[in-house]
């Protein structure tokens, strides 16, 4: 399958960031994790996370939480609510917020994670993935790939390391690999995928499609350049900065939405390392534009 996925980000696949994505050539995009218990309480932070853009396609849902009938009731309600094509169970994230309720720590007990995905087989009638680690502290992928798989998921997504690394070393794309030629599922593989380069060597170990999320953060482009496309050029990425700050200002607000957005515009604003203190420190979009515009007519 040419093209890739733009993985879930907590702080950075919101709507803004997807649409972008998608413009750009993402075969399709994962939201931000959402809390199942989160979504049943109607926490207006949390069901923001999931909520998409006007006549986005191909949304998929991410949930995390360890509790089958709150993770059903959770998909249920956010289906009813946004109209997702499918909904993602989260056995990945590594973070101390979400360890212990969902997330990574489900991998410690392989059973229960199957048992989450066929609950949420059970509850919805669109197809169910799973974003999963490697394991733990070791491997185990493929034990619990083959239990997912067996509890129903539709699609296996793997991180090439376990959830006691969080980002540190390097992905295992061999083991991604293992598991990509065990299953009948597609599989997805992630980690470390920066570059044209890393994404063709990926797809070199037999995986369905490559998922990419810290390498397509300020830089959207990556999702066309994969297709063959050219990069782009320094102006382009001053545009498409200009481009996220305006969508991010009609979603959430100017001074929220560019306070949001200040981590992102690093990534935009990469060739000009002179501007990082700047664009980190923006509180409009006419600031914004008072630093870029100049620039941009400058590289024009």
């Amino acid at each position: 399958m040419g093209g890739a996925i733009l993985a879930p980000m907590a702080g950075y696949t919101d709507a803004p960031f997807r649409k972008l994505a998608r413009a750009q050539g993402a075969l399709w995009a994962v939201s931000e994790m959402m809390s199942a218990r989160g979504v049943l309480e109607g926490g207006p932070r949390t069901l923001e996370l999931g909520q998409p853009y006007p006549n986005e396609p191909d949304l998929t849902l991410q949930l995390y939480g360890a509790d089958p009938v709150e993770l059903a009731d959770a998909a249920q309600k956010v289906l009813e609510l946004y109209r997702p094509s499918a909904i993602d169970l989260n056995l990945g994230c590594p973070v101390p917020k979400v360890k212990g309720r969902g997330g990574s720590s489900l991998l410690q007990t392989p059973e229960l994670a199957a048992q989450l995905v066929s609950s949420l087989k059970n509850s919805v009638s669109i197809p169910v993935s799973a974003k999963m680690r490697l394991g733990w502290d070791v491997d185990r992928s493929l034990e619990v790939a083959h239990l997912l798989e067996d509890a129903g998921a539709d699609l296996i997504a793997v991180h090439g390391r376990t959830a006691a690394q969080r980002y540190e070393g390097f992905a295992d794309w061999n083991a991604i690999g293992q598991v990509a030629r065990a299953l009948k599922i597609p599989v997805v593989g992630c980690g470390d995928v920066k570059t044209v380069q890393d994404y063709q060597n990926a797809l070199k170990h037999g995986v369905s499609s490559v998922m990419v999320g810290r390498g397509a953060v300020g830089n959207p482009f990556f999702f066309r350049e994969v297709l063959g496309f050219k990069p782009a050029s320094k102006s382009e990425k001053l545009e498409m900065a200009l481009e996220h700050a305006r969508l991010n200002m009609a979603w959430y607000g100017e001074r929220s939405g560019l306070k949001q957005l200040r981590k992102v515009l690093i990534g935009y604003t990469a060739d000009f390392p002179e501007l990082r203190s700047q664009v980190t420190s923006v509180e409009t979009l006419e600031a914004l534009e008072d630093v870029l515009l100049p620039l941009l007519e400058r590289v024009n």
